[in-house]
């Protein structure tokens, strides 16, 4: 019997990585990201699989801000639909976030897995969209803290030319406001958010990628 199960999950873990690496080409995402992120992005989403989630939102913070980040993928028509621009918190770092929070106004990004709430809502930042964190150590505060997708003048290519890099939030993933009503109605249904960045403890303790 344990030679089955070893077996099995052998065979399952084997069908998984070929699928997420035959989809990391066919996304073409090669010089978007590294394999590494998206390959736990994947991880995560297969461990949420029974959901039957339909977009998966990759946001990048081992990128620097002047560079695209924000990746929108419809896992059931493998495509991908967004690649776009992404704040991170002021408190995290200037261009590359090195520092992360679950604390409530530390005005640091979260790493992990989210899921979307079901409704957008007019709150002080326009059009917005919270998320609702899934892992206790790292983004479970979350919804305590505001954290929401919206638009942003400051999460603009423009905003990189004038000032150097992109502005910065209180936490919040912003992105540029012509893309914003869009985006936040395509993911406003239960849609999965993984926030990925370079931090030793994530990377070692989420139950998600391990």
């Amino acid at each position: 019997m344990f030679k089955f199960i070893l077996s099995f999950f052998i065979l399952f873990y084997s069908l998984s990585f070929s699928f997420t690496s035959s989809l990391y080409k066919k996304l073409h995402l090669e010089n978007k990201m590294e394999y590494s992120v998206f390959k736990n992005a994947m991880k995560g989403t297969y461990k949420l699989k029974d959901n039957n989630y339909q977009f998966l939102t990759i946001i990048d913070f081992t990128k620097p801000s002047t560079k695209p980040r924000f990746s929108v993928i419809d896992l059931k028509n493998k495509k991908l639909l967004y690649y776009t621009y992404v704040t991170h918190g002021k408190n995290s770092g200037k261009v590359i976030p090195i520092m992360f929070s679950n604390t409530l106004n530390s005005f640091q990004s979260s790493l992990g897995f989210f899921i979307t709430d079901s409704k957008p809502y007019k709150g002080e930042y326009g059009y917005s969209l919270r998320l609702k964190g899934l892992e206790n150590k790292f983004n479970s505060n979350a919804y305590k803290r505001n954290i929401v997708i919206h638009g942003a003048e400051y999460a603009t290519k423009k905003y990189i030319d004038q000032i150097g890099f992109l502005g910065r939030s209180l936490g919040c993933p912003a992105i540029p406001s012509e893309l914003s009503t869009e985006v936040i109605d395509l993911l406003s249904n239960n849609s999965i958010i993984f926030i990925a960045g370079n931090d030793e403890k994530y990377l070692k303790e989420s139950t998600f990628i391990n």
